[in-house]
């Protein structure tokens, strides 16, 4: 689901994964019609890596019990 998101709406992903600041940045860049491509791959890149924090994050909680 969220990588629809960041195909379609790249400024939103960022807001749904707690980079606000990306989120606003990526929506004045989306504005433009030429910009929403970068846009999208951003989003799609930053997907990629919150998803392998989250990942390392879970890897660490199970070592340390």
């Amino acid at each position: 689901m969220r990588l629809l998101i960041a195909l379609l709406l790249p400024w939103l992903l960022f807001f749904t994964i707690g980079r606000i600041f990306a989120g606003i940045v990526c929506l004045i860049l989306q504005v433009t019609v030429i910009g929403w491509v970068p846009a999208a791959i951003w989003a799609v890149y930053a997907l990629s890596q919150y998803n392998m924090e989250k990942r390392f994050d879970e890897l660490d909680q199970t070592d340390s019990t």
